[in-house]
């Protein structure tokens, strides 16, 4: 099921990248015009703060080293130009055997979705996904991800397999970054013990998941307190932290007033 040392060598690159919406909520705030970044400008602020971006950002990164690497790939997803739209890539090996890559939800490595090869399988497997284990269940141009995790609780999620289009993921990619939500999420995969945890700040809380469970962090009362911990635990700058928080603490504001009146 794991994918072949061509696709993993370029996966690699990204194993220290965050996933997050922060970027996002900036960038709304400062740019004008077309807020889906380059790749190039997505390296410059990587190098000055430490981030990465969404998962439109991660594919559209990713699949820019898969081209330059000689490795064929294209966008998958589900729900794209809408609020729900997820994305990820398919790369192919030299066979044409198909990989599912999706750093958005920082999946350890990529995982084999065709059924009719021989190394594919329908049971569980662990060491692809943070603190759970999966399962890859095909349809017809479809693929099912079933999350089996410690505490017995399963969650899914599907990608339609057919390649999108280059002109409309940049698209959805547009609609993605002009539509900010109010609650803030930054995620990264993080060493914890004898394996790679998941650590998520999702509108103002914050927890680590392991293969031994959820543990949830103290709640902090201030933004310099949340962004000096999101720093400790991923490395981005802290001004930039600080500064992208007030954003989205004053989007709060705005939306609980709104909910009152």
């Amino acid at each position: 099921m794991k994918a072949p040392q061509e696709i993993l060598s370029v996966w690699k690159k990204f194993d220290d990248f965050p996933m997050e919406t922060f970027t996002k909520a900036w960038f709304y705030s400062k740019a004008e015009g077309k807020r889906q970044r380059s790749v190039a400008l997505m390296k410059k602020h990587r190098i000055q703060y430490g981030i990465s971006g969404n998962c439109f950002d991660l594919a559209f990164w990713l699949l820019d080293e898969f081209t330059k690497a000689g490795i064929k790939a294209y966008p998958v997803g589900h729900a794209l130009n809408t609020e729900d739209a997820h994305v990820g890539l398919v790369a192919e090996d030299a066979s044409g055997k198909r990989y599912l890559c999706d750093l958005g939800d920082l999946w350890l490595q990529p995982i084999l979705i065709d059924e009719n090869s021989k190394e594919f399988t329908k049971e569980r497997l662990a060491g692809f996904f943070p603190a759970a284990e999966v399962q890859v269940l095909p349809k017809q141009n479809e693929v099912e991800i079933v999350y089996h995790r410690p505490n017995g609780k399963q969650s899914r999620q599907s990608y339609e397999t057919e390649p999108v289009a280059m002109d409309y993921f940049m698209e959805a990619a547009e609609f993605s970054q002009n539509h900010v939500y109010p609650k803030p999420l930054f995620e990264k995969r993080v060493p914890y013990e004898n394996e790679i945890a998941h650590w998520e700040f999702d509108d103002w809380e914050s927890k680590l998941s392991t293969s031994k469970g959820l543990f949830p962090e103290e709640p902090l009362s201030t933004i310099e307190e949340w962004a000096e911990r999101i720093r400790e635990r991923t490395g981005a700058d802290k001004e930039f932290l600080i500064e992208t928080l007030k954003i989205y603490d004053k989007m709060d504001h705005i939306q609980e007033k709104s909910e009152d009146g």
